[in-house]
């Protein structure tokens, strides 16, 4: 009988793999999971194989292949009945696109989870695992509130169903409130969450139960400590809580490995070694994603401070402020953007009701579609209004569908049609006409403003992370305007006389040089 031949051996693996990611030893687990696959036919096993292989990518940090995986895993799970199945992926999803840079899909998808498990009837141990990686991503989304609130929860359902309390201390949610503080000027906050987090710790050690905590919260644990030390608050003299010693823990968490780099320059800070800690910082390459954007900065301006240098730590303090600003900012859009996306579908359902269930409106971005376009624009041309439409195409789609599937396209389309939204002027209409081609309307403007329009929705393309999102298949933009004259009998001809020199205008701007 071959590996893995019965179900009793598969559901046995699948409870093996979720061990090992438990002791931060994804790698292994990666293995066990990919022969499940290879083996099963067995809908349920398969759905769960595939979402704890997500989790097992995300914590090695393999950014490239989340999309791909989400989506095998989405399929897999789209027809169980099984919400915590549903809530898990989603959560771990929020994960994915919060390392994408993709902040509204992360939304999106927290929203999702918490739907999903607060759903399940009976929960379990599966259950409590599902809250604990809805916390993480609420946490490194700095919305702190909802991950304490949902730790909480897998903390309880975790001890119901036999995990001891450790297993969910989850001191990296605290830490990275108490980073997030200091990056905001709050430095003395930041210190009294770190010592609540000693505090945690020490009460684990007292109690003999340290052996238990995750290799993860262990080097959580030693960053939290090293971050003190670096602010210049002493340390206990317990070898066990030595942060050196607990900054080795982590297995091969891609987070653990940013928090010993950082750690280890929070260490030499505090051993009064400023010139090694920037030097430090000048070779580590931490994701941005483990502690803030701004913890590198920070650090460097604390750095730098010690050993004399104040203009320089002074420059490198309020690039920290504006690295953790600009998390703010885009937490703001996400939040803004979903209200007006709420509205505008709101008003379109209304207008579609006119049309007896006509549909006008493209499944895929949400945007109109080319037939309440084109009905748009007889509107406002036969009120007698000045109009001038714009057809933008993407530049480098195919590549993006070529190399990373259709259902990366579709992310890039659903991204490129927000970002367009979010630069048009009041009153402006967008639409997708099909494909990666995308139509603007601008009433009452001229080419003048149209110019001004161009120039907004190539620079917020431009200014797009795609990188993450698609690495290695760069996204842009070409526009070509048009104005429409003509009423009456003739419009029909004058709408496709605009959208003939229109589209020739964008070819011409696909052939021009680009900045680099």
């Amino acid at each position: 009988m071959g590996w893995l031949d019965r179900v009793d051996d598969q559901v046995d693996a699948l409870t093996q793999a979720r061990a090992l990611q438990e002791a931060s030893r994804s790698a292994e687990a990666y293995t066990v999971l990919e022969r499940v696959l290879a083996t099963t036919t067995d809908p349920r096993t398969r759905a769960d194989a595939l979402v704890q292989r997500l989790s097992a990518l995300i914590n090695l940090g393999r950014t490239a292949e989340f999309t791909r995986a989400i989506e095998e895993a989405s399929a897999a799970v789209r027809d169980l009945a099984e919400p915590y199945l549903h809530g898990h992926l989603n959560a771990l999803a929020a994960l994915a696109a919060h390392h994408q840079g993709a902040l509204d899909r992360c939304v999106t998808h927290l929203v999702k989870a918490a739907r999903a498990l607060g759903a399940v009837e009976d929960p379990d141990r599966d259950t409590a695992w599902g809250w604990h990686d809805l916390a993480m991503a609420y946490s490194y989304l700095s919305f702190h509130g909802y991950a304490l609130g949902a730790i909480e929860r897998a903390r309880q359902l975790g001890l119901a169903a036999g995990i001891p309390e450790e297993t969910f201390a989850a001191p990296g949610i605290r830490l990275r409130n108490a980073v997030a503080l200091d990056h905001n000027g709050d430095s003395d906050g930041c210190l009294r969450v770190l010592r609540d987090v000693a505090t945690d710790l020490g009460r684990f050690l007292r109690a003999g139960r340290a052996s238990q905590l995750r290799p993860s919260s262990l080097a959580a644990y030693g960053y939290a400590a090293a971050r003190r030390a670096a602010l210049g608050d002493r340390l206990e003299t317990d070898s066990e809580a030595d942060p050196a010693r607990l900054l080795a823990h982590g297995g091969d968490s891609a987070r653990a490995r940013d928090m010993r780099d950082l750690g280890q320059v929070c260490l030499a800070i505090a051993a009064g070694r400023p010139i090694e800690a920037v030097a430090r910082l000048d070779t580590v390459r931490v994701s941005s994603e483990t502690l803030g954007a701004a913890e590198g900065a920070r650090l460097r301006s604390i750095a730098l401070s010690r050993a004399g240098d104040h203009a320089a730590a002074h420059r490198a303090d309020r690039l920290a402020f504006r690295l953790a600003a600009q998390r703010n900012d885009r937490l703001r859009d996400v939040y803004i953007d979903g209200i007006a996306a709420r509205i505008d579908h709101e008003e379109m359902r209304r207008e579609a009701a006119r049309y007896e269930g006509e549909a006008l409106t493209d499944p895929l971005t949400g945007l109109p579609n080319r037939r309440r376009l084109e009905r748009y624009i007889a509107s406002v041309v036969s009120r007698g209004e000045p109009v001038v439409i714009g057809v933008c195409d993407l530049d480098g789609f195919k590549a993006v569908n070529t190399r990373h599937g259709h259902h990366s396209g579709d992310l890039v389309l659903q991204r490129i049609a927000g970002v367009i939204n979010r630069v048009m002027r009041r009153g402006d209409f967008v639409a997708r006409y099909g494909g990666d081609e995308f139509v603007v309307v601008l009433p009452g403007a001229g080419m003048a403003e149209a110019a001004e329009v161009a120039r907004r929705i190539g620079a917020a393309v431009a200014g797009e992370d795609w990188e993450a999102l698609v690495p290695g298949t760069p996204v842009g933009v070409s526009i070509g305007f048009a104005e429409v004259s003509g009423t009456g009998a003739t419009l029909r001809d004058a709408l496709s006389i605009a959208f003939e020199v229109a589209d020739r205008e964008m070819l011409r701007a696909k052939t021009r040089p680009r900045a680099s």
